[in-house]
């Protein structure tokens, strides 16, 4: 009987002018994030080592363990909550509807027993925290207009929650039962993230105006500004605490991530900025960044995850990739057995070598849809939903970033 011996991940799903929000485990090194209807959970120790979550109806939008990295909750675009356990094949506990839309952000309280929910409510509630078991409303969460794009819960008592969103706002809420406390309008545009320090001192909010503001954790207060000397040229769409509260990552549609120092007093200073290799296009903006543990990941609008070390900056990311849509084609090289060539419905094709992964994007000068293809020895013969046939022959599959000579093509009447 055949054993599954490795899995190759899909990237996470994009979209320009978006930021994702990837979380990760409490008691490991696992990150979770969504592609389709589909949740990713992958090991950073092991980056072979991936399970799928596929059980939403609608594409999945965000997911997060609990505290005691028992269960995950994950949402969809439908509005739809499920909390399933990370054992035992991933059965399914609870499901709710939580949102009469989309559900952009999710966090759980640090007891486990409370969840609250950010999103687009088509009219009806943006914000909505409930009993993680029972479904019951703990709070009413007035104060915005818009679309509610992050949330967060304060990690320590006494709880509080804070939200921002598209009408610019930081709002203040205190509880439970959960009520509006104060609302902060530091921002010009829209606010994309908001994150609790892992102390519960503090928080901080960042935005599209190139702008990260610090906030008092208990009363809400502003307290300070990431320093504008060195600092982002562009978008910010994600901000990540170190495990120790000291510093934050920050990830910005001007193609780098930042360290910053958060002094006691609320301000931040640049200490490190990252890039990570790329070829200097609008893929490489990045929309997604997560501290965790010793590990740096930030994500790009292409997918591609550069994960850093924390404790040595200087080191090269170790990056990786893969697909973001349906895989419609495999092949193995003849001349080498464990170089697996995949294709999927955009047109790119990946490279992956066994007991390493993936390994490199194979770039064609005409990136149309690929129906089907084969390898034979140093070359690819690639089938396109254009009708063309074409044959390309590889000039160098050493690095990561292969290419390939187009060297005979054939247009035929109806597609092969």
């Amino acid at each position: 009987m055949a054993e599954l011996a490795e899995t190759y991940a899909c990237v996470p799903s994009t979209e320009r002018g978006r930021g994702i929000l990837i979380s990760g485990s409490p008691k490991s090194n696992a990150i979770l994030y969504t592609n389709g209807r589909s949740v990713i959970i992958l090991n950073l120790d092991n980056p072979l080592e991936v399970s799928v979550y596929a059980e939403h109806a609608y594409p999945a939008t965000v997911a997060r363990f609990s505290p005691n990295a028992e269960w995950i909750a994950s949402a969809d675009v439908s509005g739809t909550v499920r909390i399933w356990g990370t054992r035992n094949d991933f059965v399914l506990k609870k499901e709710f509807k939580v949102l009469s839309g989309r559900i952009d952000d999710l966090q759980w309280s640090p007891d486990g027993m409370r969840i609250v929910v950010s999103g687009d409510g088509k009219g009806k509630s943006l914000v909505r925290a409930f009993m993680w078991d029972s479904g019951t409303n703990v709070g009413e969460f007035d104060g915005h207009s818009r679309r509610v794009l992050s949330c967060a819960f304060k990690p320590t008592r006494p709880f509080r929650i804070v939200t921002c969103g598209e009408d610019f706002l930081v709002n203040f809420y205190e509880g439970p039962p959960f009520k509006f406390k104060q609302s902060h309008r530091d921002h010009s545009n829209f606010v994309n993230c908001v994150r609790y320090s892992p102390d519960g001192s503090k928080f901080i909010s960042v935005s599209s105006d190139k702008k990260g503001i610090l906030y008092d954790g208990k009363t809400g207060g502003k307290i300070g500004e990431l320093s504008s000397e060195d600092g982002h040229k562009g978008t910010i769409y994600a901000v990540s605490w170190s495990p120790d509260g000291k510093q934050v990552l920050t990830a910005s549609a001007d193609k780098s991530a930042k360290v910053w120092d958060i002094s006691e007093d609320g301000n931040g200073k640049v200490k490190r900025t990252l890039t990570s290799p790329g070829s200097g296009g609008v893929d490489d903006m990045l929309v997604g960044c997560l501290w965790q543990n010793d590990y740096l990941v930030v994500v790009s609008l292409g997918g591609t995850i550069s994960i850093f070390s924390a404790t040595d900056l200087d080191k090269a990311p170790v990056c990786l990739s893969g697909h973001m849509k349906n895989v419609t084609s495999l092949s193995v090289l003849k001349s080498n057995p464990k170089v697996i060539l995949s294709s999927s419905y955009d047109g790119l094709i990946v490279k992956w070598i066994q007991g390493i992964g993936y390994s490199g994007k194979l770039q064609r000068k005409e990136n149309s849809q690929i129906k089907c293809f084969a390898a034979v020895e140093e070359e690819i013969i690639t089938s396109g939903f254009d009708n063309k046939t074409a044959a390309w022959l590889l000039l160098d599959h050493s690095t990561h970033v292969s290419s390939y000579m187009k060297w005979t093509s054939l247009h035929q009447t109806v597609q092969p």
